[in-house]
């Protein structure tokens, strides 16, 4: 057994300890005053990439008795601006999560560089610039959701006047109900959590902010707001790296998308760019002809197809939309509406 002077000589030792490093962190900027304040005099300038991403590869051994490897990101390269909203896609398994997680340097990659506002991936100062919202986000059960962002706040080291501000800031930001600032995060629905989730994401004012699936939990109530905030994020001239999976909200949100495939980079490009494939073909949409007559009017040319609301007319160049619409008239058809024929964000999802 321990002596009584032991335990007291040990305690004091501690209590020494604990002195001496409050002190440290007094003296140093990156860790009292905190990391906050000197990630905010430390701004990376906006002509360098806010993500870098070169030759990413990550292998994971699987099996018990005879082990192999499994590449889940293989040769992965991308450079991400700043100041946009960058959509990350690809299937389930594709290596999107666990790009995120080197980024985040949750796990090491097997070969390949990364580099966060012009640092290192390794670099523990880096993080206090950088929020980050994971798929599944486990929180303490029995804080209550102003306590759990208080001490996300102390983490990054805000004084207690500047975390109490932030925190009702940023709950009433995500649209948590004020009555529920107070009660245990045990007791909150997936999507009340996705809230305080996105909430200690920017609990630091980061300069960069990764979510990974945001919208998920969501009713479409919650989507919108939500949808409406990481808008807000681009105004304020923050980046944005975003994982999704609802379509809808990239095409609408993001400036930019990268396509991930069995760990490669598929596509990569803004949403203008990757459609610019299907330039030329027009869309015709009609009401009151017969298909029948307007097939052997204009022959192969083009594709006619009824649907149900009318008459869907398809021409590979937008030379032929004058023939088209002389048929219709023919036939004694309305014309709708003429447009090109855009692919989608599907489309080149599933390509």
């Amino acid at each position: 057994m321990r002596t009584r002077k032991y335990q007291d000589d040990e305690f004091d030792e501690l209590l020494q300890k604990r002195l001496r490093s409050k002190q440290e962190r007094s003296r140093n900027p990156r860790i009292k005053g905190g990391a906050a304040k000197w990630a905010t005099s430390h701004r990376t300038p906006k002509s360098m990439p806010a993500i870098e991403i070169e030759n990413l590869t990550k292998d994971y051994d699987v099996g018990f008795w005879r082990k192999r490897k499994v590449r889940a990101l293989d040769g992965l390269s991308l450079t991400v601006e700043p100041g946009q909203i960058f959509g990350f896609l690809g299937a389930n398994g594709a290596g999107k999560t666990t790009t995120l997680k080197v980024l985040m340097r949750l796990i090491f990659p097997t070969g390949g560089v990364a580099r966060i506002l012009g640092r290192d991936i390794g670099d523990v100062s880096m993080h206090a610039r950088i929020g980050y919202l994971p798929e599944n986000p486990y929180f303490y059960d029995y804080l209550t959701a102003r306590e759990f962002l208080n001490y996300c706040g102390e983490l990054f080291g805000l004084d207690r006047v500047t975390r109490e501000r932030r925190t009702e800031e940023l709950l009433t930001r995500v649209n948590l109900e004020t009555k529920g600032w107070d009660r245990q995060l045990r007791k909150f629905s997936k999507g009340m959590l996705q809230r305080v989730g996105l909430a200690q994401a920017l609990v630091n004012d980061p300069e960069i902010v990764f979510l990974d699936e945001p919208m998920s939990g969501l009713d479409p109530v919650g989507r919108r707001e939500v949808r409406d905030l990481i808008a807000s994020l681009r105004t304020q001239g923050k980046t944005v790296f975003m994982c999704s999976h609802i379509l809808s909200d990239i095409e609408v949100l993001c400036d930019s998308v990268a396509i991930l495939k069995h760990g490669r980079l598929a596509q990569a490009g803004s949403l203008e760019e990757l459609r610019a494939g299907e330039a030329g073909i027009v869309e015709v949409i009609a009401t009151g002809a017969d298909a029948e007559t307007l097939r052997q009017q204009l022959g192969s040319s083009a594709i006619v197809t009824t649907t149900a609301s009318g008459l869907r007319i398809e021409v590979a160049d937008e030379r032929e939309v004058d023939a088209v619409i002389n048929a219709l008239r023919q036939a004694h058809g309305k014309l709708v509406s003429v447009q090109p024929v855009r692919q989608s964000l599907e489309e080149l999802f599933l390509e």
